[in-house]
């Protein structure tokens, strides 16, 4: 499906959430993402802070493009990400494109 050659589309609180059966060929399209409370996470490993940091902004970027924004921790060496679509409270299409375009990105090691 190559989740990370899509677009999010608009979500609207009528979208529906998806169910544990649509969730797991998404998630299986996913790099070490685990679904957690309705909500897609994972934590990224860096040397540094500026690592970590630079990370962030190009996450930041990829949200603004796509109109879909993760909930960001940013620590010493470390960003967790957690992702949703908050008009439906749960996991829709566009939570995955997301998560599948963060892997895309360059990392520092």
């Amino acid at each position: 499906m190559e989740l990370a050659k899509r677009q999010c589309a608009p979500c609207r609180g009528d979208t529906p959430r998806l169910t544990g059966e649509e969730i797991a060929p998404l998630l299986s399209e996913l790099d070490g993402w685990q679904v957690s409370d309705e909500r897609l996470r994972k934590t990224f490993r860096f040397r540094d802070f500026a690592g970590a940091l630079a990370f962030v902004n190009r996450i930041g970027e990829v949200a603004e493009r796509e109109q879909h924004h993760p909930d960001i921790e940013l620590a010493w060496g470390r960003v967790s990400l957690a992702i949703w679509t908050h008009a439906i409270g749960g996991l829709s299409e566009n939570d995955f494109i997301l998560a599948a375009k963060i892997d895309a990105l360059d990392r520092p090691a």
